[in-house]
């Protein structure tokens, strides 16, 4: 801290035992101490690109002169830091896409396998109703005969009964008849 504020007194002495109107050039050793070089820039050609290196506050000496306040820059952010933050943000975006999507696989492949288990459930229901289906024609057919009997009777029992509505008007035209003949 003590080497920098001779540096400075120095500095100042330099500038102040300079003529007002004398250009300071830009091969002398004041120059570097007061003016910062652009990095690249030849000192003997590109007088114009020299500026002034600011102060740090509270390093005026004593003799009364002010100093100008160092300019601080916002600091640039590290573009590696970003690059790393943007990644592990990236990072964290694409697992939680992938965490959803595999939610969704999981959820499709669980209604796939309810699915599976309802079409299991009716393919049982469907092969018990075709086996009943079976056994009761299989005893439509056993019961066959029996039906086709009763088919029969139910036929001849409807003949009988024309025959007894023709015997029971025969029967009434001959009492009709007999009533005539007594009454004579």
């Amino acid at each position: 801290m003590a080497d920098r504020d001779r540096e400075t007194t120095s500095m100042e002495t330099s500038i102040n035992n300079s003529s007002a109107g004398q250009a300071l050039g830009p091969n002398s050793a004041t120059d570097t101490a007061i003016f910062g070089q652009i990095p690249g820039s030849d000192p003997g050609t590109d007088a114009d690109l020299y500026m002034p290196v600011p102060k740090k506050p509270g390093t005026n000496n004593e003799s009364g002169v002010e100093t100008a306040e160092e300019a601080v820059e916002p600091a640039e952010p590290d573009v590696n830091e970003l690059c790393r933050d943007m990644f592990d943000k990236m990072a964290v975006f694409l697992q939680g896409e992938l965490t959803a999507t595999c939610e969704d696989y999981k959820l499709v492949e669980n209604m796939n396998k309810l699915t599976s288990l309802k079409y299991m459930e009716m393919k049982d229901i469907s092969i018990n109703i075709s086996r009943n289906l079976k056994d009761l024609n299989q005893k439509y057919a056993g019961l066959q005969p029996y039906l086709d009997q009763i088919n029969q009777i139910e036929e001849q029992v409807t003949a009988l009964e024309q025959a007894a509505y023709k015997l029971d008007t025969y029967s009434k035209k001959l009492e009709a008849k007999f009533k005539k003949l007594e009454k004579r």
